[in-house]
């Protein structure tokens, strides 16, 4: 529990020192801890350090973690692939999706959100380097879309999501979260006041330093938190 209680006081060095430079608050970045493949039980050690969002990947390993830990109270978001299947237990189990890449995944989201439920806020998940190998909406795909998306009563369109290829320095790595802040910004023009996008989910360990100082506001970290994976 010290070795965890370090780790993450590492971490919060970090986000004070960047939202210093950045003449941001601390209290405006999320840390979200990424805990695939992590046991109930870590995650529960985690939450006693006072860090309440956890990002879940692979949907059945979460549906039992969010199971066994309902009592905590958690902040739940589902940050891997959104396949059709998968729709409607991401919609009724989690607070947050941040991998919505399609119109017709954010429709199925909706259509499947619980009626007592507050609407699921989602990010759209933007390709900002038109890699081949990732998913999500190109920037000319953006607005038409989050159009179509802010229409749906069931949802929140709460912003953009996007993970950049690695970069080797924080001036490079600045690019591509300058470019979705930008795509942001455009966005929210073409919306009315109620329906302006507020988040930024971009930068993990590598690049978070990058991302906050492009006014990031989720900052998705994994390892640095819980420590290496075990391999099997």
């Amino acid at each position: 529990m010290d070795d965890l209680v370090t780790k993450i006081a590492v971490i919060e060095s970090r986000l004070c020192a960047v939202t210093s430079i950045a003449e941001r608050d601390r209290k405006d970045v999320l840390l979200l801890a990424v805990s695939k493949t992590r046991s109930a039980e870590s995650i529960r050690q985690v939450a006693e350090t006072g860090i309440k969002s956890f990002g879940e990947n692979y949907l059945q390993e979460a549906l039992a973690k969010i199971a066994s830990l309902q009592s905590l109270d958690l902040d739940w978001h589902f940050i891997g692939p959104i396949q059709s299947n998968k729709t409607r237990q991401i919609s009724e189990n989690f607070a947050w999706a941040h991998s919505v890449d399609r119109v017709k995944i954010a429709q199925r989201l909706n259509d499947q959100r619980p009626s007592h439920m507050a609407p699921l806020n989602i990010c759209m998940q933007i390709n900002i380097d038109n890699e081949a190998t990732k998913s999500g909406f190109s920037t000319e795909q953006a607005l038409p879309a989050a159009l179509e998306i802010t229409a749906l009563p069931n949802l929140n369109l709460r912003g953009l999501m996007a993970i950049p290829a690695a970069r080797e320095n924080i001036e490079a790595q600045r690019l591509p979260f300058a470019k979705l802040r930008l795509l942001l910004e455009d966005i929210n023009r073409s919306l009315d006041n109620s329906e302006k996008l507020d988040t930024l989910s971009m930068g993990m360990s590598a690049d978070l330093e990058a991302a906050i100082l492009e006014q990031a506001t989720i900052v998705r970290v994994g390892t640095d938190i819980f420590g290496p994976r075990s391999t099997k």
